[in-house]
């Protein structure tokens, strides 16, 4: 089988070098390479794109002016090039009749000027509201940028179709159809930025009354329509909130509109937005989940917004692995820049934010807890759901429907139930001691037969590896480890399609109801998986639902969902379609035999090859459970708590 690839999922972004050096070689690159493929009539278009076209011609030159700006354009033909170019977007890309099509319309045959997501009459209307969004943030910066470099009458034609985009966008049109949240962030920056610019050129009563607007708009539509993700209010992106591509650009949107206008609410927004990445975000910036793009990671675009919002909050976003295809601008297929975003390439090259990269470790997060090379990301129930350990991730499994990692209660019938979903409020206690941190989550769970258990699940991260235990006061639990998922190669990130045991043949995947015997340590690309006890793995029954079955092996998560959602063709929410994945390869261990009695008790560690032996032992204490680790050791307490009703757990180094 080929190699199953993440197509976007390549590396750090913070690891880009964004030194004013490489940035103007960079800008040199894409000046000359822009200026190589402009066509004869001066457009500056990809040749090959069939989608995202409207806004690509005006992005080219917000770039070009920008060199010329940093005095980068050294070709003497360059003035020529920019204003031919500017001539033949306004000549062919402003459009002023309305798309036939058009669904979202207030008012018909405005006259006011929008652009087009594809030229022809009535091709994907849907996509012109963002379009105009993007080409409004282009000739806003071209603005900024050109004054000088273009004609009298093309600077004052551009102000003026500056104007007529945001009329276009908040009076002719619905003001953020789609309902996504990163549009219509632009769409407020767009007008903040032509506010500003008004201001500046003796416009001020239409500067004012523009950026009014757009305030206007941001507190009284876009904030009151944010949703709530383990207690982070996050722009909605197509009816849902977070989104591995978006979320970053909203980001990068945030951080330009507080650059802009130095107002704290923006600031604060964009916090709890980067607050909730940094949850999710493994040791290695893996993640996935959202509305529109599950593992599609941005490029260019959030590169602002990671490194501003790292900056503030002192922690390393920028480990979030980036799309290298598309490392500072998105390119065209002639390798020059294709002028889509190009807004967020100008923004990054006018900040002077630093990445901040190497925070104080152990990290601790609401949500998750992490150390150098390994963490694990809990859910808004604190299951968890995301291991990165070996520079390999493992997510959450899937037992006839129920998600997650943790304890798994079988049945003489054969149904199983997972031990993980809290009946009523939960509780967490921290500990730590040195470069060792742990976090016990106690929770209410309900069994088939309507029995409560008083479940205790203990993650410590440690430089290397994560641990995982759990206390299950019930006999015939196995403890549902996860799936392995992706391993770090150099072409990025690829799916683990075998497992095996230390010094075992291969065991496929794919192969339905199969199951692998293991000596305690099972081996998952770059990642091992050891228990305290046995350790198995059993796959799933074929089908489209299971993951990884015959017909699902070739598919990566965001595939597999995207194929179960309402709209496959990318429309449809592809987290509700991972939610309709009913099986997935099972990595099950065993309790220990030192569990005690009408007790389960797990020890799962998650780390690179050749780790030290684990050796664990178990025993009661007056304070509670006692494990012993060849690392460190921890005591859990009582289900109930000490005499005020809190978890109790101590961690000691070794």
């Amino acid at each position: 089988m080929e190699p199953i690839l993440l197509p976007s999922q390549h590396a750090s972004s913070h690891d880009l070098p964004d030194d004013p050096a490489h940035l103007d070689a960079v800008l040199a690159a894409a000046t000359a390479a822009a200026l190589a493929a402009q066509q004869p009539d001066g457009n500056f278009e990809d040749p090959a794109a069939d989608d995202d076209i409207g806004d690509m011609g005006l992005g080219v030159l917000s770039l070009l002016c920008l060199a010329w700006r940093r005095g980068s354009a050294g070709d003497p033909a360059f003035t020529d090039a920019v204003r031919r170019g500017l001539d033949f977007f306004l000549a062919h890309r402003v459009f002023r009749t309305d798309n036939p099509g058009e669904p979202f319309l207030r008012v018909r045959h405005s006259g006011l000027p929008y652009a087009r997501y594809m030229p022809g009459e009535g091709e994907h209307p849907f996509g012109d509201w963002p379009s105009t969004v993007w080409a409004m943030l282009h000739a806003v910066n071209v603005l900024e940028l050109g004054e000088g470099l273009l004609t009298g009458e093309q600077y004052a034609e551009v102000t003026e179709l500056a104007l007529g985009y945001w009329r276009w966008l908040t009076e002719a049109s619905m003001f953020n159809p789609q309902q996504t949240g990163n549009q219509a962030l632009g769409a407020v920056v767009a007008g903040l930025m032509l506010g500003r610019h008004l201001d500046g050129v003796s416009r001020d009563r239409e500067g004012k009354r523009v950026t009014t607007a757009a305030m206007r708009l941001y507190t009284d539509a876009l904030r009151p329509s944010r949703v709530t993700d383990r207690g982070f209010a996050l722009p909605a992106e197509h009816g849902a909130g977070h989104d591995q591509n978006y979320l970053p650009i909203s980001l990068s949107f945030l951080a330009q509109a507080h650059r802009v206008t130095a107002d704290r609410l923006f600031l604060d927004d964009g916090a709890e937005i980067a607050r909730h990445l940094d949850c999710r975000l493994s040791a290695r910036g893996f993640d996935y989940g959202g509305p529109r793009y599950s593992e599609q990671h941005c490029g260019a675009e959030g590169l602002l917004g990671l490194r501003y919002f790292g900056a503030h909050l002192a922690t390393d976003l920028g480990r979030y692995l980036g799309d290298r295809r598309v490392a500072y601008y998105p390119a065209a297929r002639t390798g020059a820049p294709s002028g889509h975003f190009a807004f967020t390439t100008v923004w990054l090259y006018q900040d002077d934010s630093t990445w901040h990269r190497n925070p104080a470790v152990p990290v601790t997060t609401p949500y998750s807890l992490r150390h150098r090379a390994a963490s694990v990301s809990w859910t808004g129930g604190h299951t968890p759901y995301l291991i990165d350990a070996g520079r390999a991730v493992v997510i959450e499994s899937v037992v006839a429907g129920q998600h997650g990692i943790g304890p798994v209660l079988g049945y003489e019938d054969g149904p199983r139930t997972l031990l993980t979903r809290a009946l009523g409020p939960l509780r967490v206690r921290d500990a730590r001691d040195g470069d060792v941190v742990a976090r016990l989550v106690t929770k209410a769970v309900v069994t088939r037969e309507q029995v409560m258990l008083s479940v205790r699940q203990v993650c410590v991260a440690e430089e290397q590896r994560m641990t995982l235990f759990a206390v299950v006061p019930a006999a015939g639990c196995d403890f549902l480890a996860g799936l392995p998922y992706v391993e770090e190669t150099e072409a990025g990130q690829r799916k683990i399609v075998t497992v095996a045991s230390p010094d075992g043949m291969p065991f496929d995947l794919s192969t339905p109801g199969a199951v692998l015997h293991t000596g305690g340590t099972l081996l998952a690309g770059s990642l091992a998986i050891t228990s305290a006890a046995s350790l198995r793995v059993v796959n799933p029954p074929a089908g489209r639902t299971s993951f990884s079955s015959p017909e699902t092996i070739g598919l990566t998560q965001e595939h597999l969902a995207f194929s179960l959602a309402d709209d496959p063709r990318g429309y449809g929410n592809p987290d509700a379609g991972w939610q309709r994945v009913t099986d997935t390869n099972h990595v099950l261990a065993g309790p220990l035999p030192a569990s005690p009695p009408g007790s389960s008790v797990f020890a799962v560690r998650y780390g690179p090859h050749g780790d030290v032996p684990f050796d664990v032992g178990v025993r009661e204490t007056a304070e509670g459970l006692l494990v012993e680790t060849p690392g460190f050791s921890v005591v859990v307490g009582d289900p109930a708590g000490d005499a005020a009703g809190e978890p109790i757990l101590r961690l000691t180094r070794r």
